[in-house]
């Protein structure tokens, strides 16, 4: 499984490592990239993530889920 999340509210690198570090520990995720001149995350799992664990992990983070597609 893979989804791209696009995130609002990341201005720096130190924004960049918070959503990261929240999105590894979500269950079964194997792999997170974050891009914050894209404004986006990509994670990849062994298993499906919902979008709400996903949106709960990142507004921990004080951070705007705007959305979530599968790639």
């Amino acid at each position: 499984m893979k989804k791209r999340i696009l995130v609002e509210g990341m201005k720096c690198c130190n924004c960049v490592k918070h959503v990261k570090a929240d999105l590894e520990e979500l269950k079964g995720v194997t792999s997170v990239t974050v891009d914050l001149d894209s404004k986006t995350a990509i994670i990849e799992a062994v298993r499906d993530i919902q979008d709400n664990d996903i949106k709960r992990a990142i507004i921990d983070t004080r951070y705007q889920v705007v959305s979530i597609e599968e790639v």
